[in-house]
């Protein structure tokens, strides 16, 4: 072996050679080297295995070199067992003796032959890779640079070499790069992959990406002499990445609101100019129609040659967009011929990659379109259909001019992308929208059509529906006529929003009027209310548990008044809602207090009554949360301002309600608003007449002559008789049925009104008598003659009266 080389008998093939050149010994390697098992080998002659010189002297010469203690070393040709030549590197140990014989341990190893470089080569490698590569030395200036740098920049060698790049370039990129480059001489730390956006000199009608890398280049003493830079081209991993980001970004700006203009709208804004210089948005008349649900199902037969839509919105790079044939808002019947409305149905995008304007079928189908391209350059097109839940929806048009990139097949995919989202989007603000607008109207017909206060009130009211985002909600207002010239007064809130609220809304209304019907107080008038409520959460939960759905709840909170125009008293009432409030014709406003009492739908607690006076020509104003919450949420805070806006109680009162709402919600809100506005009058002393009744039946006849002298005096002729007639019937069941102390009241308003009250809680009952009852039929008689009767109870007793109507 050769000094300093020790033997590995892992690695080498070894074995142990007599002086004779017999095999003694043979190892695993020697076997994987010649392929030699051991069995055969050892004791026979090694000369035919390895090949040994057949020169004798050379031979000689090793063998004593080997004796002399120096060994031997060499690279030889060796014979496999299949025959292959190998080379390999012979290694003889000194000799030693195995017993009396004098031996030699031989090792070899398999000689790999090296391939080497020369400086050709490496040149030609580094010009030729597909990789731009150049040197710059500590001036910045290029050294040497290969030609696939050359062809990206354009620039040719000759006119690089010995100059900067921002000599060459100037710009702000090119000054970018240097600064990197002086980064790398800083600190001595490479700087990798920046990407940056420019042209090729090569494709100098798209914009290329590239991606460089900087290294520093040091001499032997750990001294950076230079930096060398590598510049790729990395234009469709860019260009991926980019649209992949418009993609993502068309999530959050398409879709922010539920109106199907306005997404519309977002989906072309959004376009331009990041994907396309012009775009158009046309979409079926049923989409934009709020009683729409549509235009064709796939399976709804042929479609028409020229489907008509309508523009929904349009964008261009060009202020106005000039290139348009139609505006936003004109109805349309475009599709890119040769095609027809199939091309809707189908749903497949249509790539123009070079739009030609001197194409036959558009001159002759679409002349004024053909004009604007040429005047424009239009020269690549994308049109995608727009589909959302197997729902034809419209078209959307990718145009482009200024950018002189045609679009290509990976343009399609972000187009059909970006329609896509918009068409979800679109679909459900259509969807929303049809049903805001059933709410709308729902709840619109639910509520009064007109309010008349006769001549106890002045009447203006104010609803606004809530925002589309919010949803249509439960809020409702109603004026009630009573007996006695009073007018009922309610404003409520329902819990919720859409068709459901606005239903629950109905309900309770019509109850309300029921209610108000029976006379009832305020206090006892909610108790039936929330009874009422109580029980229709209990069947909503039903519902529910049945449908195996979440129950819904239903809750309100309403208050309810009652104003007397005799008396000037106003009862009122409420469950859970915000008091009313009050403006004296002095201009001062306030707010009653009033207990509040739990919401509607709670059960389990009392309601209780408040009676204030108004003086005449005050302003009483019933409203909901909507108005006075404000973007504060301040309940105190927004009904201060309430109370100042109305402080200004002369002139028009449905001005004022109207510029009441516009100033405290001068933005759509969340919740709906609802305001009632009345200003009180009084029943003069010349409207009304009373007398007390003595419990006597001969004081009957006078009463009645009292009454129809004070109708003759009024002016109501015509009315005497039948006036006599109840009076005389309401006055003799009071004296026989009643207890005292009795009284009888005739009040003219809208309408002729007798009354008669007494101590008794006792309510009378309308029969029907047989022909042989000699009694009977009293109060059948009055409701024969009188418009309507009733009867309501008071605190000292109840109250029958009759109307008639004024001719």
């Amino acid at each position: 072996m050769g000094p300093g080389d020790p033997f590995d008998a892992s690695t080498d093939a070894a074995a142990v050679i007599s002086a004779h050149g017999m095999v003694i010994g043979w190892t695993r390697g020697a076997t994987a080297l010649l392929g030699y098992p051991e069995q055969e080998v050892v004791g026979g002659s090694a000369r035919r295995l390895l090949a040994m010189p057949e020169d004798p002297a050379r031979l000689a010469g090793i063998v004593g070199r080997c004796r002399a203690g120096s060994g031997w070393s060499g690279r030889i040709t060796v014979s496999h067992r299949d025959g292959r030549a190998l080379d390999v590197e012979l290694r003889v140990s000194a000799s030693f003796r195995v017993g009396d014989g004098e031996c030699f341990l031989v090792s070899a190893r398999e000689q790999h032959r090296r391939w080497t470089m020369g400086q050709s080569v490496l040149d030609g490698f580094l010009t030729r890779s597909p990789v731009g590569m150049a040197v710059v030395d500590r001036e910045l200036r290029y050294v040497w640079l290969n030609d696939t740098l050359e062809h990206l920049g354009g620039v040719p060698r000759e006119e690089r070499l010995g100059r900067r790049l921002s000599e060459l370039l100037p710009g702000l990129q090119a000054e970018a790069l240097e600064g990197l480059m002086r980064k790398v001489f800083a600190t001595g730390l490479p700087v990798t992959d920046y990407e940056y956006e420019g042209w090729s000199w090569a494709d100098p009608h798209r914009r290329h990406a590239y991606s460089t890398s900087f290294f520093p280049l040091v001499d032997g003493d750990d001294t950076i002499t230079g930096v060398c830079y590598m510049v790729q081209d990395v234009t469709e991993r860019w260009h991926a990445r980019q649209l992949l980001t418009l993609v993502n970004e068309a999530g959050t700006a398409i879709g922010q609101t539920l109106d199907v203009r306005a997404t519309a709208q977002e989906l072309a804004d959004f376009a331009v100019p990041r994907f396309a210089d012009f775009v158009v948005v046309d979409l079926l008349e049923p989409v934009l129609s709020t009683e729409g649900h549509g235009a064709w199902l796939p399976d709804a037969g042929p479609a028409p040659a020229r489907p008509l839509m309508c523009r929904a919105a349009m964008r261009s790079v060009r202020e106005g967009a000039p290139e348009a044939v139609a505006q936003v808002g004109d109805a349309v019947d475009f599709v890119p011929p040769p095609h027809d409305a199939n091309l809707l149905i189908e749903g497949e995008p249509l790539l123009i990659p070079v739009l030609d304007p001197s194409d036959s079928l558009w001159a002759t189908q679409e002349p004024l379109r053909t004009a604007k391209i040429r005047e424009y350059g239009v020269h690549s097109l994308i049109a995608v259909p727009m589909r959302a839940r197997n729902t034809v929806l419209g078209l959307t048009t990718f145009a482009r001019s200024l950018n002189p990139v045609s679009f290509g097949p990976d343009d399609v995919l972000v187009a059909r992308e970006l329609v896509a989202r918009a068409a979800v989007c679109l679909d459900n603000a259509r969807r929303y929208t049809r049903e805001h607008t059933a709410a709308v109207t729902l709840q619109r017909s639910l509520l009064p059509p007109a309010l008349t206060g006769g001549t106890a009130l002045e009447v203006a009211s104010s609803y606004l529906p809530a925002d589309p985002s919010g949803g249509v909600g439960g809020d409702w207002f109603d004026v009630i006529p009573l007996s006695g010239a009073r007018m009922g007064l309610v404003v409520g809130d329902v819990v919720g929003h859409g068709i459901a609220a606005a239903a629950s809304m109905g309900r309770l209304r019509t109850a309300v009027q029921t209610l108000a019907e029976m006379e009832m107080p305020p206090d006892e008038l909610l108790a039936h209310l929330d009874d009422l409520v109580l029980r229709l959460s209990d069947e909503e939960s039903a519902a529910g548990a049945a449908a195996r759905t979440t129950a819904t709840f239903i809750g309100a909170t309403c208050l309810y008044a009652v104003y007397d125009p005799v008396t000037r008293r106003c009862a009122m009432a409420r469950a859970g809602h915000p008091p009313p409030v009050v403006v004296t014709p002095d201009g001062h406003a306030g707010f009653p207090e009033i207990p509040a009492g739990p919401p509607l739908g709670l059960g389990g607690m009392s309601f209780e009554a408040t009676e204030i006076e108004l003086a005449e020509n005050s302003l009483l104003g019933l409203y909901t949360d909507g108005l006075v919450a404000g973007p504060d949420h301040d309940m105190e805070r927004g009904m201060a301002r309430l109370g100042e806006v109305l402080a200004r109680t002369d002139g028009d009162l449905a001005a004022l309600c109207t510029s009441a709402v516009r100033r405290l919600v001068p933005v759509p809100q969340p919740d709906d608003i609802a305001l009632l506005l009345t200003r009180t009058h009084a029943l003069g002393a010349d409207h009304v007449a009373s007398w007390d009744v003595p419990p006597d039946p001969a004081a009957v006849g006078e009463l009645r002559a009292r009454a129809t002298r004070q109708v003759r005096d009024w002016g109501l002729e015509e009315l005497a008789l039948t006036t006599e007639l109840v009076v005389s019937e309401l006055v003799t069941n009071a004296i026989r049925y009643a207890a005292p102390p009795i009284r009888l009241r005739l009040l003219r308003d809208a309408h002729l009104t007798c009354e008669v009250s007494d101590a008794s809680s006792t309510a009378p009952r309308l029969r029907h008598a047989r022909i042989t009852d000699e009694g009977g039929r009293g109060l059948f008689l009055v409701a024969q003659l009188a418009l309507r009767w009733g009867a309501r109870y008071t605190d000292q007793g109840k109250v029958i009266w009759a109307e008639q109507e004024i001719p």
